[in-house]
């Protein structure tokens, strides 16, 4: 009678060998396939922009932090902080998060009113970035995505009985904060800062071809009374969604193993860890949404690496 394989049902191999860790939200998640997409980064500058409308938040960053001073080096440990918590291991993740809180607590900005504010400016910008550039996404799973960050809330100190839920949960968040928020002098440095950062004289004609691009479009991409707080106008949302989709049209267009190469390298490691099958690809949520979404309806894609979206509406 033949043995069973090592990966067979009833082998010894099997139950011996260790459980693979997926994390806290793993590739089953929205969050897995959403965070992978390039146009995160854009979603990044669009959350700083909405965080600093908020005084008192932005008044902690501007007195406790280096973010003038060093403002690259913090969007690079923020992006390290998403990308640990979304592909790293349970462990990593929770490593990450008690040394975010320990940040907080020796800068007195663990206010669980501003860590909400900050969360949720992060939450909405990554989602509505990922949506209004094209990528397919049914309503359920935006819902899902909002919902799955309760842990990341957790991570930073929050309690998440008091995190929004959804999409509508998150909407009415922001209705509530609207009357407080305003574009102060802090505010105001944020933006200046943001607009034209200082880099080194080699890299100004970049700063003027890629960075001003994308500082541009997010703070385009913000919500109405964002602009009329920063006094400046923004276009129309609906060209506003065009511009987005191409830009993440463009974006995917890089293969994605020459993308993922950048340091400190999260989802290669993830996929090492789990196996090709785990691969964050923007095609797997248009799959599901293309099913409700009618015949006809669903996109081509290469498997992620390329892969061109419909634009939103």
């Amino acid at each position: 009678m033949r043995e069973p394989g090592p990966d067979e049902p009833g082998s010894t191999h099997s139950a011996a060998r260790p459980a693979l860790d997926p994390g806290l939200f793993g590739p089953a998640s929205v969050t897995w396939q959403v965070h992978g997409d390039p146009v995160m980064w854009i979603a990044g500058v669009r959350a700083l922009y909405l965080q600093a409308l908020h005084p008192r938040a932005v008044r902690g960053v501007m007195i406790n932090s280096t973010f003038l001073d060093d403002a690259w080096g913090r969007l690079m440990r923020t992006a390290d902080f998403v990308g640990t918590i979304t592909y790293g291991t349970t462990e990593a993740a929770e490593r990450a998060g008690a040394r975010v809180r320990g940040i907080h607590r020796k800068l007195g900005v663990d206010d669980p009113e501003l860590l909400l504010w900050v969360h949720c400016a992060e939450i909405d910008s990554y989602l509505g970035i990922a949506r209004r550039s094209g990528l397919r996404m049914s309503d359920a799973e935006a819902d899902r995505y909002v919902a799955e960050h309760r842990e990341s809330a957790r991570l930073v100190g929050l309690d998440p009985a008091e995190v929004p839920t959804s999409t509508g949960e998150l909407a009415a968040y922001f209705e509530t904060m609207r009357p407080g928020l305003e574009a102060g002098e802090d505010a105001r440095t944020v933006d200046a800062f943001l607009r034209r950062p200082p880099v080194p004289p080699a890299l100004v004609p970049a700063r003027g071809l890629l960075w001003r691009r994308v500082a541009s479009l997010a703070y385009a991409s913000l919500p109405p009374y964002a602009h009329a707080l920063y006094g400046r106008s923004a276009p129309a949302p609906r060209r506003v969604d065009l511009r987005l989709t191409a830009t993440g049209n463009i974006l995917r267009s890089i293969p994605s193993r020459l993308r993922w190469q950048l340091p400190p390298g999260h989802i290669l490691k993830a996929v090492a860890r789990l196996g090709p099958g785990s691969r964050p690809a923007p095609y797997k949520l248009d799959r599901r949404a293309a099913i409700l979404d009618g015949p006809g309806r669903a996109q081509q894609s290469d498997g992620g690496d390329s892969t061109r979206w419909r634009t939103p509406g």
